[in-house]
């Protein structure tokens, strides 16, 4: 089942998250003086309750990209670790072996075994940088920091107190 209209999980094709809009109502939907002060107060928590759903929403959905990142590096440190432990047994003896027709049989052994240990670095090094892109969710961030003029006063109190040094909470 495909949903074009939002998230979908069924089905075996790829995952592409997205969230198309925050489902508000308008705020304007009533007059000036209209509505009783419960009316009002329904409408608001009805509207934080969405916005909050919403916001969860495109959290799980940038979330859910930058987990592919680091399920990608994971797996790369799977590889790496992979060669580290089995080393290619056979191609690794087979080059000591070799090794060993010119050099000490020692040597040629710690030669293939230095070059197993860099192999594996490498591998590690370039899973760790896959992982290290992931970045925050930052729509979500702005999102939420926007929240913060919907209470009235409180974001200017808030900077008022950071001028004089002071933090309120």
């Amino acid at each position: 089942m495909n949903n074009q209209n939002g998230l979908f999980t069924d089905g075996t094709e790829d995952f592409s998250p997205r969230v198309n809009a925050i489902p508000l109502s308008d705020v304007d939907a009533s007059s000036p003086g209209q509505d009783s002060l419960g009316t009002l107060i329904s409408n608001a928590t009805s509207q934080m309750s969405s916005l909050f759903r919403s916001e969860l929403e495109l959290a799980k959905t940038e979330l859910t990209q930058e987990a592919k990142k680091g399920a990608v590096g994971g797996g790369l440190f799977g590889v790496a670790g992979t060669i580290a432990l089995y080393s290619s047994f056979f191609f690794f003896f087979f080059l000591a072996e070799l090794l060993s027709k010119w050099l000490e049989r020692w040597a040629a052994f710690l030669i293939v075994f230095l070059i197993m240990v860099v192999l594996a670095a490498l591998i590690g090094l370039f899973g760790y940088r896959k992982v290290k892109k992931m970045g925050k969710p930052k729509e979500t961030i702005k999102s939420v920091n926007e929240l913060k003029t919907l209470v009235p006063g409180k974001a200017t109190k808030q900077l008022e107190a950071k001028d004089r040094g002071m933090f309120t909470s």
